[in-house]
This record gives C-alpha cells, sequence and structure tokens, in this order.
C-alpha cells in the first residue's frame, strides 16, 4: 500500500506538502500540486478515508435505509442516490428493513455508529404516534431525508414522495373514461400511506361517477406477485361481477395478470388490469400492463437535492413529485355483459 511518506520520498519533498498538496492547501505551488498528484495517481495512491475522517470529522458517508432491492421501484431511487453521491466524493452504504421495524431500528443505528454524514430512509410504517429510533435520529442531528411519505413518528424529517393520490385517480378515471363501472381494486397494506392514497384517489374517480366504494370489490392483496396471485383466485372464486382491477403495484398486478390468463381469462378482452408503479417487468410481460410511471430516478435525485441542503445548514422544502399514467395492452372497453367475469364462472 502507497503511503504519504512513499510519494515524499519520490518527489524529494516533505510529507507534510505531499499532505497539503492532495488537499489542495493554498500555501503549495500549483506546479507542485499538480506534480504530486500526478505522482501518486502513477503511484496508485488511494486516500485513508478513516485518518481523512478523523480529521475532517466528516466521513464521506450516506447511509441509505430500504425495504429491499427485491423490491425494483427501489432500484432506481438507489441508482440516483449512488451517481449523485459518487460525483460529490461519497460512497453509499445499503442496509435492508425487510419491512420489519425491529430490523430497521438495527440498520439505523449501525449506520449513525458509522458516522454517516446523512441517511436516506424509506421507513417501515406502523400505526404508532412515534417510534424510540426516529427520536434517536432526530437527537443525533443527523441530516434526514425520508424516501416517501411522512406520517406522525417521521413527519420531522424532510421528505420527497410521488403523489400517489392524483396518479391512483388518474387510473381509476382511466378505467371509467373505457366505460367500467364494476371496478375491483387489490389493497396494499393498511398502514402504509401510500396505499391510502392510492385508495383515496380510486374512491374520488368513482365518486365523481356518482359511484360509491362497494367493500365486496376491494381485496386485501399485499406488495408482491404471490399477493397479486392469491387475490386474484379469491376475486375469480367469489364471482365478483367486474370488468376491471385496479392493483396496488406493479407486482400485484403482474401475478393478478398471470392468474387470469392461467384461468382461461382473456386480458384485457374480458377484464381490464392497471398497475402502479412501471417496473421494468411492467412492460414485458405477456400482456404489457397499463401502469403509472413513478418518477423513481427523478425522485433519488430530488432526495439528494435536499440532502446538499440539509448539509448546509438550509432546511428544503419537502417535494411532491407528479407521476404519469402509460397506457398498455392490458386495459380495454368492458366487455358485453354476456362475457363478463360473472357469466364465465
Amino acid at each position: 500500500m502507497v503511503r504519504l511518506k512513499d510519494i515524499a520520498l519520490q518527489a524529494g519533498v516533505s510529507v507534510m506538502t505531499v499532505s497539503k498538496a492532495l488537499r489542495g492547501a493554498p500555501d503549495v505551488s500549483a506546479a507542485t500540486k499538480t506534480r504530486i498528484r500526478a505522482l501518486a495517481q502513477q503511484m496508485g495512491y488511494v486516500p485513508d478515508r478513516f485518518a481523512q475522517a478523523l480529521r475532517t470529522r466528516k466521513s464521506k458517508l450516506f447511509g441509505v435505509v430500504i425495504s429491499g432491492l427485491t423490491n425494483p421501484v427501489f432500484a432506481r431511487v438507489v441508482l440516483a442516490l449512488e451517481e449523485r453521491a459518487h460525483e460529490l466524493g461519497y460512497d453509499v452504504l445499503l442496509a435492508h428493513t425487510l419491512n420489519n421495524a425491529e430490523r430497521e431500528e438495527v440498520c439505523i443505528r449501525r449506520l449513525l455508529s458509522r458516522r454517516v454524514d446523512g441517511l436516506f430512509i424509506s421507513p417501515v410504517y406502523r400505526m404508532a404516534n412515534e417510534a424510540r429510533v426516529y427520536q434517536e435520529l432526530l437527537a443525533s442531528q443527523t441530516p434526514t431525508v425520508v424516501l416517501g411519505h411522512t406520517v406522525p413518528f417521521c413527519r420531522q424529517f424532510v421528505n420527497v414522495e410521488t403523489d400517489d393520490l392524483l396518479a391512483s385517480y388518474a387510473a381509476t378515471a382511466h378505467l371509467l373514461k373505457q366505460g367500467h363501472r364494476r371496478i375491483a381494486f387489490f389493497s396494499g397494506p393498511s398502514a402504509t400511506p401510500w396505499n391510502q392514497e392510492r385508495f383515496e384517489g380510486y374512491r374520488r374517480a368513482l365518486r365523481e361517477y356518482e359511484l360509491e366504494v362497494d367493500d365486496k370489490l376491494v381485496f386485501q392483496a399485499g406488495r408482491n406477485i404471490e399477493d397479486g396471485v392469491k387475490a386474484a383466485l379469491q376475486l375469480i372464486n367469489e364471482s365478483a361481477d367486474v370488468t376491471a382491477v385496479q392493483a396496488i403495484n406493479d407486482l400485484v398486478a403482474i401475478g393478478c395478470v398471470d392468474t387470469f390468463l392461467k384461468q382461461g381469462l382473456k386480458v384485457p378482452d374480458q377484464i381490464s388490469v392497471v398497475g402502479f408503479g412501471n417496473v421494468l417487468l411492467s412492460q414485458y410481460g405477456r400482456v404489457p400492463l397499463t401502469t403509472v410511471r413513478q418518477p423513481k430516478f427523478t425522485l433519488g435525485n430530488a432526495a439528494m437535492d435536499a440532502m446538499i441542503q440539509l448539509l448546509r445548514g438550509e432546511r428544503p422544502a419537502p417535494k411532491r413529485l407528479p407521476a404519469e399514467l402509460v397506457i398498455r395492452a392490458s386495459t380495454a372497453p368492458p366487455p358485453p355483459s354476456a362475457d363478463s367475469l360473472k357469466t364465465i364462472q
């Protein structure tokens, strides 16, 4: 491993001069800085981040806490964060909560023990108004940006989020404009604010068409493909008279579409399906999915912009980003009543 004294010996200067040159100190000439930096690069010198952190009291580390990269929405968010961090000279430490509140506490405390300069957190949502680890985080004064909606236990922090309500409203309105009136809603975890907003968007669109939510058409689905499969089978078994399904996210929608096709139903000729998220798989399934394009990469960039302001001692405003409906092959006008899902049973 190349050390400062190795470079100093090769350059014929003191170790202090090498240190100052690499740090860009003003009392070292430009020519000397250029010569020493070129020599350091040639010799393969790698700065000691730990020593730098002791000297500057900055770790040049960001912590990112998410449920898991198995959630494809986070892949683009994390990519944006890592690219911006790289440009700023920071490294990223990634931790997965697996949607478990106890594991989230461990993740946050471990990152704080690493003296990260800032944290990006997608919270594990729960019904409680307070969460001890978030109080500890607030007391630590570590700059923190919440990736997603805030609720009482994390409302003290800056956040960036998608406008889930208007996006969900647009998805339901699309189905209504096509003529659908019996639209099932495959719901996500009840404690999550994004589920609540998406359901509210669905409800508002129905009310604009003078329709009320039919509780029999609301199915507790969950988050993933397997949950979508179970919800679709439940819908079929209950012989629900529906012509369309609005799913809480793309993974649930993909499981739903796959189940309908395996059961002999034609999508969208007999039943339409809408997702939410626009993950990569949504475009390349057996039936390309109509969905909502979440601004995932943009959200990551907005979160880093907020972090930079926090590091400067400023208080950025929360950001709510619009989403866009993407119409593909999984939606169409409803079939004649003789071809409805109920009649097929």
